[in-house]
């Protein structure tokens, strides 16, 4: 019946040739098919699939203005595996955007009762009332249809990275009916308007590559998933099926030192090194929304990268070489990046590449390797992404090269005060901040092995380098660096310790932190964009119109002052903030800082108005004026909001240290 309300408000839309639907006439078709007739040559929009999402994006197509709509169906219409699920229409969703879809879903269906006249009594409800004997009656058949479900147990939509113009609205993972309002909205809006209303990275269909196609994969992992739609998902779990597709040529090596491994786009990486002294297996088992059985693991990494120098294999980022015979790389990179990157050669370059909403599609790192070739540096799940809108706005020129080099190379992240010493010892050159400044890129010798890409950042605030190593070096390298740095009390370390060490130092990281949706005015990076660089770029004008009228949100960092990190629920992510007493925002990430000895929370602070409810103006002095608190369960945690990095108090405690030590030497 949803189908057919759908179907009816969308062919009220229609004017002159107007929206139109096509089916095979199989089975007796309903009411609510129209006959069949010829095709037209040509269409603004050909939807193929007549169940409720190619229903409902013809629906919400027509409610914005277009008429030239053709619906393409096999068989009936109305006739998918939905119609078995009536009554299915939970809003209580793991994501936000799940959340929105399925609100705006129930919404939209009691909407369309009064835009058709169709009663819409539960039709369970009405025959118990016409027939009371229905409700002693048994089940004697067993509906039995197909369904789709996706690796990930999230829907897909967006536009394919391969064909330009073919949208993909599939995988519900029995969600279709709670789903089909709000995803067919904002497939419509992307088709209308080029970009939906709400950020749905999570939902993108280029969140997946080719490597995920693989029909025994396939067959593995959603063997996997059906039971999981149902289970509770603890923090940090990760799928057990379709594992060690894509490994780092160190993979071995770290395994057999007690590496404990999480997947990013296919990706094996480190979550941390689990010590010989302890249980492996109650580790693995170890399923908690409170104190994890890793914290003391963690703290071991985190405290070794601020006093010694750990190594973290981060091999599964995404990176690019962009070179050209000319200026064209230079000239293309310009428009698409909001910072200026006509930069001395070997100079590093942190920049987001922005939409015409000037928010980020991706943030990445640059470096300019010679005049005319540029390396670029992005998070792991942007390999698809990325790529695709470069090749989107990049002129079709010979001259003009992109290359994704990701597979080309190891990346080692040498962070540490002690770092320097390895790196000089191995390269024989000095590595001081006077000889290698910080945002610097050096091809060097490290060991035996030549056209190492040593870069002075390490993604987490603290001193380091980064090795971009041809993979042929990788395991030299590794071992040589991890020989070396014994005498500095060098050790392996996982992406926990570093994304405690980044949220503490305020850094803020795409799809979790930033999304389309956000812009660098609302997220503190204004030294990231030139507007006055001398040439325009994508989501300039929308900056200047935002810096001229002021943000709406700002991304915050909360430091928690009462919670008890033994005994209190942790906070992960997505938990509401309260500023006065009123709903402001939720958090984005969250980590325990083990220098700061608090959980340390980042999320986005908005200043709704207490009568309308509207988005206003948010000034720092908005955010400094306001008392908070973050809701972890039900629980509400007093706060600290801070606009920039807090001081670390390890580092204050040690200079005080430091101090009394040398009182005591000078008496």
């Amino acid at each position: 019946m949803m189908f057919s309300r759908l179907l009816s408000v969308a062919r009220r839309q229609r004017t002159g040739r107007g929206w139109q639907n096509w089916s095979s006439g199989r089975s007796g078709a309903p009411a609510a098919e129209a006959h069949s007739v010829a095709l037209p040559a040509q269409a603004q929009v050909v939807i193929c699939g007549g169940g409720i999402m190619g229903t409902s994006v013809a629906y919400h197509l027509s409610k914005m203005g277009w008429k030239d709509i053709v619906l393409l169906e096999q068989g009936r219409l109305a006739a998918g595996s939905t119609r078995f699920c009536a009554g299915i229409l939970s809003t209580a969703r793991h994501l936000t955007i799940e959340q929105k879809m399925a609100d705006y879903s129930n919404k939209l269906y009691q909407q369309l009762e009064q835009e058709t006249g169709i009663q819409t009594e539960p039709l369970l409800s009405s025959l118990l009332r016409r027939m009371p004997e229905l409700e002693t009656l048994e089940i004697m058949k067993l509906v039995n249809c197909p369904e789709t479900f996706t690796p990930d147990m999230r829907c897909i939509m967006g536009e394919s990275p391969a064909v330009q113009g073919y949208y993909v609205l599939v995988g519900m993972n029995s969600a279709g009916l709670s789903f089909a309002g709000g995803a067919g909205r904002y497939l419509a809006e992307w088709m209308v308007h080029g970009y939906p209303s709400e950020s749905i990275w999570e939902l993108d269909l280029k969140r997946f590559g080719a490597l995920q196609s693989s029909r025994t994969f396939l067959r593995h992992r959603v063997m996997e998933v059906m039971p999981l739609l149902y289970d509770l998902k603890v923090p940090r779990w990760d799928f057990q099926t379709g594992r060690q597709l894509r490994t780092s040529p160190l993979y071995d090596r770290l395994d057999a030192q007690g590496a404990r491994w999480m997947e990013k786009h296919g990706f094996e990486r480190p979550k941390y090194f689990v010590p010989p002294d302890k249980d492996l297996l109650a580790l693995e088992q170890s399923k908690t929304f409170y104190k994890p059985d890793w914290f003391d693991i963690v703290e071991s990494e985190v405290k070794c990268c601020k006093e010694a120098v750990c190594v973290i294999d981060m091999s599964s980022f995404t990176k690019f070489e962009i070179t050209s015979t000319g200026d064209q790389a230079l000239e293309i990179l310009q428009y698409l990046f909001s910072n200026d990157l006509d930069v001395p050669v070997g100079h590093i370059v942190h920049t987001g590449m922005l939409n015409e909403g000037g928010g980020y599609e991706n943030d990445c790192s640059i470096a300019r390797l010679s005049k005319r070739s540029f390396f670029m540096i992005s998070p792991t799940d942007q390999q698809v992404h990325c790529w695709a809108w470069l090749k989107k706005h990049m002129p079709e020129d010979s001259n003009l090269l992109l290359e994704d080099v990701t597979w080309k190379y190891t990346a080692l992240n040498l962070i540490g005060p002690r770092a320097v010493d390895v790196l000089s010892e191995l390269s024989y050159a000095p590595m001081t901040p006077d000889h290698f400044p910080s945002l610097f890129c050096k091809e060097m010798s490290v060991g035996y092995a030549n056209g190492i890409r040593v870069m002075s950042m390490t993604h987490t605030g603290e001193p380091g380098f980064m090795l971009y190593i041809p993979i042929e070096y990788a395991l030299h390298v590794y071992n040589e660096v991890m020989s070396v740095g014994q005498k500095y009390g060098i050790r392996n370390a996982g992406y926990y310790a570093l994304r405690s060490l980044r949220i503490e130092k305020f850094f803020a990281f795409w799809g979790q932190d930033l999304n389309t949706l956000t812009t660098p005015l609302e997220c503190g990076r204004e030294s990231r964009v030139k507007l006055d660089k001398g040439m325009d770029f994508i989501g300039r004008d929308a900056l200047l119109q935002q810096k001229q009228n002021g943000v709406y949100k700002r991304l915050t960092m909360f430091i928690l002052d009462d919670h008890d990190t033994d005994l209190d629920l942790w906070p992960w992510w997505g938990e509401p903030i309260y500023r006065n007493g009123q709903y402001a925002g939720k958090t984005t990430s969250s980590a325990y800082s083990y220098t700061l000895e608090r959980h340390v929370c980042l999320g986005f602070v908005h200043n709704f108005s207490e009568d309308t409810g509207e988005e206003q103006v948010v000034t720092a002095d908005f955010i400094n004026r306001g008392e908070y608190e973050i809701d972890i369960a039900g629980h509400r945690f007093q706060a600290k909001a801070k606009l920039y990095p807090v001081t670390s108090l390890f580092t204050h405690k040690r200079r005080k240290d430091d101090v009394e030590l040398s009182d005591l030497h000078g008496k």
